[in-house]
């Protein structure tokens, strides 16, 4: 039987995690068999920039944290090697990281995940991380504002040159 240290150790690891997923935006499990330390390495800075983490943690000891929480739609997918990913400021880009990482690593796959206290399946994480960033959709904002200014500003111009062509 394990030692009183030892079980003490493991409720406060539980407990630690438990309230990092409640406060994260995005967690995330993926089955993370056949890649390198290289690949680990690239993907955990790639998280990192976004405020993201990826930590490879006990099956037992995620369900218990996540039972903490009341949160037991994940339970089914925690079999096998599973990586935990946690978004802790956006869901979109550590989901977005994650998806274009399995595309290039065959044998990586996302298994499912929360977002936003939702509980989402494997393809509904996929969808969401093909939709385009808060950059992207700023970027095609700004350029359609600009855009139609210019033609504002064309436009205006045409009339100034007429009007002084007509006196």
């Amino acid at each position: 039987m394990a030692s009183e240290n030892v079980l003490k150790q493991k409720e406060e690891e539980v407990k630690k995690l438990a309230e990092k997923l409640k406060d994260a935006k995005a967690v995330l499990l993926t089955d993370y068999r056949g890649i390198t330390v290289a690949d680990v390495t690239k993907l955990r800075s790639d998280l990192r920039n976004v405020k993201g983490e990826y930590k490879v943690i006990k099956n037992n000891i995620v369900k218990r944290a996540l039972n903490e929480n009341g949160e037991t739609g994940l339970d089914d997918l925690l079999e096998g090697p599973t990586a935990v990913i946690i978004g802790l400021e956006d869901y979109l880009e550590p989901s977005k990281i994650i998806y274009n990482f399995s595309k290039n690593n065959d044998f990586y796959k996302i298994k499912g995940g929360i977002i936003d206290g939702k509980v989402m399946t494997a393809e509904e994480i996929i969808t969401l991380a093909k939709l385009p960033s808060r950059q992207e959709l700023m970027a095609k904002l700004a350029g359609a504002l600009l855009g139609n200014i210019t033609k504002l500003a064309v436009a205006l111009d045409q009339v100034r040159v007429q009007k002084e062509s007509n006196e």
